[in-house]
Parts: C-alpha cells; structure tokens; sequence
C-alpha cells in the first residue's frame, strides 16, 4: 500500500530524515550535495511510502524573490525524487499535488530550477518557464545568474508577473536556484 505524508521537517525523526537524504544521494546519482539537502529542510515535505520503504521525496521551502519592484513571498521546491523501481506511476505528480495545495495557501508565488528531464513534467503542471533574466542577491551586491536561465519555473498565486523581465533570488549557500 502506497501512502503519502505532507509534514514540517521539524517533524520528521532522524530515521526519516536520514532514509530521505539516502533517496536523494541514489536518484541524482551522488551529485546530491550536502548545500542541496540543507536548502531542502526547514519548510514541507512530501513524502511516499510503500511497503515501509520510501520510495519519493520533495520539499517546499519559504524564499523571497524580487520581480518588478515586489518581494514575493515563494514557495520553493526541492529535492524533488521517485526511487528509480518507481518512476512512471504517479507518485511524482502526488507529490507535487500535495506541495502546490500549500503553495496556493500560502505563498504569493512558486519557483523551482527543473533539470532537463523535468521541464515537460513542470510544464505539464501549469509552471511557466521563466523567459527573462536571473539573477541572485548575493553578499556583493545583485548577480546576474545566466546559467540558471533557461531552467527557471514559476507558479503565479495571485500575482501577475512579467515572464521576460528580470526575476532575483534570495542568497543561500549552494546552488542559488
């Protein structure tokens, strides 16, 4: 039997969290860095289990990004993974289906950097790829981010936006989107 949870990292034992980060390190092949899983916690997971194994993980962080002279209160995925068995039966859209409920609850906006081989997968969902410039705040001041353009995807929430201006992101260790 297949079960999804929606919880707080700040509920999630340390089995949990530990079985999590296993996923992730196997289903990006070890390019999983210990920056991704930090910019991971401290906001919603969903979680699939089956059998008492788990088997998909994705979380939904708070971030500030900056467009058209606002600061947008996002809801930033991560760490989005199926086990590998598992893939092609749902389990990622189920996870998604859960982090979009909060999304459209609480933030002004979704944003996620999609690798290569999601980008059909968000854009089957309603994310609207970012046509404009990127950029981050960074410690020296604002930076463009060119190579994260291309991959970037929002969910407008009640907030209109113009997906060929500029989009900046909040500071973090690791990748900044």
């Amino acid at each position: 039997m297949t079960e999804l949870w929606t919880v707080h990292t700040a509920d999630l034992d340390a089995a949990v969290l530990e079985a999590a980060r296993a996923l992730l390190d196997d289903a990006f092949d070890g390019d999983f860095s210990e920056d991704d899983w930090q910019n991971a916690l401290g906001g919603m997971h969903t979680l699939i289990w089956e059998g008492g194994e788990l088997i998909g993980h994705a979380s939904l962080v708070q971030r500030r990004l900056v467009h058209d002279g606002r600061t947008l209160r996002t809801g930033y995925v991560e760490a989005v993974a199926v086990r590998s068995d598992h893939r092609r039966r749902g389990h990622g859209a189920a996870m998604m289906d859960a982090l979009e409920r909060v999304l459209r609850k609480a933030y002004d906006l979704g944003a996620l950097s999609a690798s290569e081989d999601a980008l059909e997968f968000y854009a089957s969902r309603g994310w609207l790829l970012w046509r404009g410039t990127s950029s981050a705040m960074t410690p020296s001041g604002i930076e463009a981010t060119k190579e994260d353009d291309g991959s970037i995807h929002v969910l407008p929430v009640g907030v209109t936006l113009d997906l060929d201006g500029e989009i900046t992101c909040d500071w973090r260790s690791g990748d900044v989107w």
